[in-house]
């Protein structure tokens, strides 16, 4: 179990507390609308309104005791800036911060930010994934040169062996995993036969992970 400082709860930040709360995490959940901070109270292990770029008001959070930080905060650039500035001098060990764009993205970085996040732009990078192939259902980018994706089995696969497919030698491409039945089955073996209905969670560069898509 972890201790999270979630700053913002917009629908995002929310949704990111509650989930962090539903797994067993300490949260704590920040915003400066005490409305906000009112709907999410009952669902994570506190909720406080706060305004981060209240010096005197941020003293009290006792920020040292939380191992990850969430910067949540979409719209105000300054208090996004201001909350990722406290964090990292309070020493937590991990900081993500949510950006609109590039640019915000590049500012926070600079300010402490050990991981950005593009929910606006990893959507659309997706649906535009999803709509271009008939074998991707979900595409995660991890870098601008590996991704992560789920992919039907195309038919030239079905009733082979992982071994008989090659990925590696032919694709270039790992299997982390297959969906079966609603059942995931991590580093299946490679005398694994698939089936139609199979789901292949693979990993590979994004060029050769795109080369799978137009199979």
């Amino acid at each position: 179990m972890k201790s999270f400082i979630v700053f913002g709860c917009g629908r995002f930040g929310s949704t990111v507390a509650t989930t962090l709360a539903e797994l067993g995490n300490d949260v704590l959940a920040i915003d400066v609308d005490f409305d906000k901070v009112q709907s999410i109270s009952d669902e994570v292990t506190a909720a406080v309104q706060c305004d981060v770029l209240d010096e005197n008001a941020t003293k009290d959070l006792g920020l040292k005791n939380f191992d990850i930080a969430v910067v949540a905060i979409g719209t105000n650039l300054e208090a996004a800036i201001m909350a990722t500035i406290i964090s990292k001098e309070a020493g937590i060990d991990y900081i993500v911060a949510k950006a609109n764009g590039l640019r915000h993205g590049s500012i926070l970085e600079k300010v402490g930010a050990h991981k950005i996040i593009y929910p606006e732009i990893d959507m659309g990078f997706k649906v535009a994934h999803n709509l271009t192939s008939n074998n991707i259902l979900d595409y995660i980018q991890l870098s601008p040169d590996f991704s992560i994706a789920e992919i039907k089995v195309v038919p030239e696969w079905i009733n082979k062996s992982i071994d008989e497919v090659q990925f590696r030698k032919l694709y270039n491409v790992t299997i982390l995993g297959i969906e079966s039945q609603e059942k995931l089955e991590i580093s299946p073996s490679s005398k694994r036969v698939l089936l139609k209905d199979d789901i292949l969670v693979l990993l590979g560069s994004t060029t050769d992970i795109q080369k799978i898509e137009k199979m």
